[in-house]
């Protein structure tokens, strides 16, 4: 189809990612307006109108939100004073906290709480409720919702951001329009707030073309894999909250386990692991399942059934790694700006009150008719000097001080909370994840053991699932007849240089068996297949590719998990 045949859409303010950012910081922005336009009429003046759109990549708002957080309400509250009267679906005040040390065979509570994991006056959530909830309040307060339309690059003007290209519909796997072809749409927009998730696609994309990033520490990122059970009724107490330590990870890989009793006897348990981990085939996934046999655990899971799985990059980096989030027409908020307390494990209230500050700023710059970077770099300002600013400057060199493994990292920990997250050396020196990675050599020797290679990892124990059952799990449908959204820039390093380097770790850290190193045609070497359907978009494999060739783009509209509403 020509390009002249592409639609447009004019916006005054448009949000990318249905996701809590996007979400607050669209209700915010016409809450704003609202009183506005009251004191315009009050003193006899017109109002002011002003429109405001959201794209989701996922089918429906809520697609791609899996269940099981734990909430901390101030940002909530500063956007709805009534939330609880006005029915935000959280599940429970948290009722108890624990943090254990797990061996392989033992557990120790430890007897006080860091500070960092109390929970006094926070809530278990649903994440996937939560977002439904907020959108369906932003529908009512004049927000335009458009899911099912993933933004697949920004539209620029020199050095200005002026809106999104959304993806076609409708193109078959070698690239060509199929009889149900749909060009993507221009949506021109005076401001576009990007809030789209860790390592979000346009955030890259603008982060290396306008070097956001200079000055500041490279991001680093976690993995976190998660799975929803439904346990026997009565069995659990809900608001429970469990944070671990220790098992299934070894001492030099940073991470460790949660576990959330949520309403109606559902149970949240998954696994957070550093993706700057050492060995080449350690499997993120076969680690989570090893977590569920724990013998502190396991009883918790005995006659339940599994309901979903999910799995999700976190960003890790804190303040030092937030690339500069504004430049004309454009602001970064939430996951992509890097605004997660990975201290706290928590990133809900933090994504809602930057999109919130994000919805200020634009509110501002089009009432003064400024969208300039000049003018939106108050946004970083505001970021910096609000109570979100200052709690993640508290917590600005959690993960680094993990660098050297788990002892030295408690031991950071505790000091970086007793000098207001200084700690011995201010900034603790970072770098990205995949550098960290260890070559097959340099971790097993001249003879590396064999590894698994099988797709699909066979279990005895019924609580371990493989990860093509958990993909089932997810609800994961992708059309199988369009462009493969996993981007290999050079497959031949995955036959020749990859193998004795590295093992070919996408088989292994990916946690939806979508890389897979499979018999070359006459007897040749393995080749890469890509079983993109299986994709659970949590982009791990951009993240931790060590050749750093791997790139995560949107596949097309409503593709990828479908998570329960639960």
């Amino acid at each position: 189809m020509p390009e002249a045949a592409r639609e447009s859409l004019e916006v005054d303010v448009l949000f990318v990612g249905g996701g809590p950012a996007g979400l607050a910081g669209a209700i915010r922005l016409r809450q704003l307006l609202k009183a506005h336009n009251e004191t315009l009429r009050a003193a006899g003046r017109p109002p002011l109108e002003l429109s405001v759109a959201l794209l989701e990549k996922g089918r429906e708002i809520g697609s791609h939100g899996i269940s099981g957080a734990v909430l901390d309400p101030r940002a909530l509250a500063e956007l709805d004073p009534e939330f609880a009267a006005h029915g935000c679906p959280l599940e429970a005040p948290v009722s108890d906290d624990a943090v254990w040390f797990l061996t392989r065979s033992g557990r120790f509570r430890l007897p006080i709480v860091p500070p960092p994991l109390r929970n006094h006056g926070n809530y278990v959530a649903s994440l996937g409720k939560m977002v439904r909830w907020l959108a369906a309040r932003a529908e009512a307060e004049g927000v335009d919702l458009f899911p099912s339309f993933p933004a697949a690059e920004p539209l620029l003007e020199g050095d200005r951001v002026v809106g999104v290209r959304t993806g076609d519909k409708g193109v078959d796997r070698a690239g060509k329009p199929k009889t149900n072809y749909e060009p993507g749409i221009d949506i021109r927009a005076k401001i576009t707030v990007l809030g789209e998730g860790p390592r979000g696609t346009l955030t890259k994309v603008l982060v290396d073309r306008f070097n956001l990033g200079e000055g500041r520490q490279p991001q680093v990122y976690a993995l976190g894999i998660k799975e929803v059970w439904e346990c026997p009724k009565g069995s659990l107490t809900p608001g429970r909250v469990i944070h671990t330590m220790g098992f299934p990870l070894d001492r030099e890989t940073f991470g460790g386990a949660f576990i959330y009793h949520m309403g109606d006897d559902l149970l949240d348990i998954g696994l957070v692991i550093g993706l700057d981990y050492r060995n080449p085939r350690l499997d993120l996934h076969d680690l989570f399942q090893r977590l569920k046999t724990h013998p502190a655990i396991s009883p918790m899971l005995r006659g339940a059934r599994i309901l979903s799985y999910g799995a999700k990059a976190i960003p890790e980096g804190g303040l030092y790694a937030m690339p500069r989030p504004y430049l004309s027409g454009c602001l970064i908020a939430g996951d992509a700006a890097s605004l997660l307390n990975s201290m706290r494990l928590k990133g809900i209230h933090t994504a809602m009150k930057s999109g919130m500050l994000a919805a200020e700023t634009a509110f501002e710059a089009i009432t003064a008719g400024d969208t300039s970077g000049a003018f939106l770099a108050r946004y970083e300002s505001r970021l910096r000097h609000s109570w979100l600013g200052k709690e993640l400057w508290r917590v600005r060199n959690f993960h680094a001080g993990f660098r050297g493994g788990l002892v030295p990292g408690l031991l950071h920990s505790a000091l970086q909370m007793a000098t207001g997250g200084r700690g011995l050396r201010d900034p603790l020196p970072s770098e990205p994840g995949h550098l960290r990675l260890r070559r097959m050599r340099q971790q097993f020797g001249a003879t590396p053991p064999p590894g698994p290679d099988e797709v699909v990892r066979r279990y005895e124990d019924a609580l371990q699932i493989d990860k093509l059952t958990d993909v089932f799990h997810s609800g994961t449908k992708h059309d199988e007849d369009q462009p493969v959204h996993l981007r290999v820039a050079d497959t031949t390093i995955c036959e020749t240089r990859c193998p004795g380097e590295f093992g070919n770790p996408c088989q292994h850290f990916c946690p939806a068996a979508v890389y897979e190193m499979v018999p070359g045609g006459g007897g040749g070497a393995r080749r890469l297949q890509i079983n993109a359907s299986n994709c659970v978009h949590c982009k791990t494999c951009d993240i931790m590719d060590p050749y750093q060739i791997i790139t995560w783009v949107p596949p097309e509209g409503g593709g990828g998990p479908e998570y329960l509403k639960l």
